[in-house]
């Protein structure tokens, strides 16, 4: 990665305002459990956050994990969100980053994450590219953006596995979150979030054809490997069914063995 003389990123107070919000949002509705951390030298960037993405919540719930590890990243977060009257204004004012995708200007999403890292950012992206619908929520196959943005700006990438934030808020919401958020507030599921050791991606060479697509497939891996243990009890299907979530298969990752993740 180039050296760069711009001034180093630091998060708006009114971001760091609303990570400790979402903190005590996460807690009045789940009991969170973050395991795993960062290396102390990228706490503050540059690094890519790379997370699977259940449902509308678990933004929520990755906004409250990073505070409690102290970190403060620039969400990648589709343009949707942006249009929103008070999100949107929000989502600008905390510095995070735009992407509208099937658009035309859908690659500069990609050049600012990466303006973002070398100005010494922690960039949060879902490399799903959606939120996910495998059958048995487990990550998808991936799209290559963040493979791209790590091969641009040479940053590591840390998996950020999490699970729970289904059982909080419905896919379909803000249909039926009233009732979601009354059961929640009763039986306060846990919700883990991991943070997973560095992907590897030494061994794959940027200039080389298909490299974006080897180094995304290692990406989802190292997230499907760091979200097994989340979930032992649930290796195939979810214990907890989400009736407004549709199903599709077509993008399946192909998941390692339960007992090979855990080491065994």
């Amino acid at each position: 990665m180039e050296t760069t003389t711009a001034a180093p990123w630091r998060a708006p107070r009114f971001w760091l305002f609303l990570q400790v919000l979402a903190r005590g949002v996460v807690g009045l509705l789940a009991r969170l459990r973050v395991t795993g951390d960062v290396p102390d030298d990228l706490r503050h960037g540059p690094l890519i956050l790379a997370a699977n993405h259940l449902n509308p919540f678990d933004p929520v719930v990755l906004t409250a994990a990073c505070r409690v590890r102290r970190i403060a990243p620039r969400i990648m977060a589709t343009g949707g969100v942006f249009r929103a009257p008070i999100v949107g204004s929000a989502m600008r004012a905390s510095g995070h980053i735009r992407v509208d995708r099937r658009t035309p200007t859908v690659g500069l999403a990609l050049e600012h994450a990466a303006s973002a890292v070398a100005q010494g950012s922690v960039v949060l992206v879902y490399p799903e590219g959606r939120m996910g619908l495998d059958p048995g929520m487990w990550p998808e196959r991936g799209k290559t953006g963040t493979a791209r943005l790590a091969f641009a700006s040479g940053a590591t990438v840390v998996p950020v596995a999490q699970w729970g934030a289904h059982e909080v808020l419905p896919y379909a919401a803000p249909a039926g979150m009233l009732r979601a958020v009354g059961r929640a507030m009763l039986r306060r599921p846990v919700i883990r979030v991991h943070f997973g050791p560095p992907v590897d991606l030494t061994g794959i060479d940027p200039t080389s054809p298909g490299a974006a697509a080897r180094a995304t497939d290692a990406i989802i891996e190292a997230l499907t490997v760091a979200l097994a243990p989340l979930r032992p009890d649930e290796p195939d299907r979810p214990r907890y069914v989400d009736p407004t979530r549709p199903t599709e298969a077509r993008r399946q990752h192909r998941r390692p063995r339960l007992d090979d993740a855990a080491g065994g």
